[in-house]
């Protein structure tokens, strides 16, 4: 994983967020990183942001009962309706607080207007 940027949310999965091989869901895991996403972009849009894309995405290990994830964000470019954000996902799993990567992913946003059609994203 590259820089990961700010820890927008820390959460720990529950039992009912478990599949059949006793992992968290994919599906889990892909909404806590939209939601990160998306108050990143939200921040930046300075306004409402809707989900366009998932890119890249690398499940790299799975995510057991007891982690503590933590979902890091960072801008990773800038159109002139969207904002393509880098979301890294770690657990800090056990006894010994070892930090392991879990999955990482670009999530592009698009800036709504108030008539929820794409609009210009504000000056720097």
């Amino acid at each position: 994983m590259t820089e990961r940027g700010e820890v927008v949310l820390r959460v720990m999965p529950h039992l009912t967020d478990i599949n059949a091989n006793g992992h968290i869901f994919g599906g889990w895991v892909l909404s806590q990183m939209d939601i990160a996403g998306g108050i990143v972009a939200h921040r930046i849009a300075q306004g409402p942001v809707a989900t366009v894309a998932i890119e890249s995405m690398a499940f790299i290990t799975p995510i057991l009962l007891g982690d503590i994830v933590s979902v890091y964000a960072t801008e990773a470019r800038r159109g002139r309706t969207s904002i393509a954000i880098r979301v890294d996902v770690v657990a800090t799993r056990g006894i010994d607080q070892q930090q392991v990567e879990l999955t990482s992913g670009v999530y592009t946003f698009v800036a709504l207007d108030a008539n929820h059609r794409p609009r210009p994203l504000p000056q720097d």
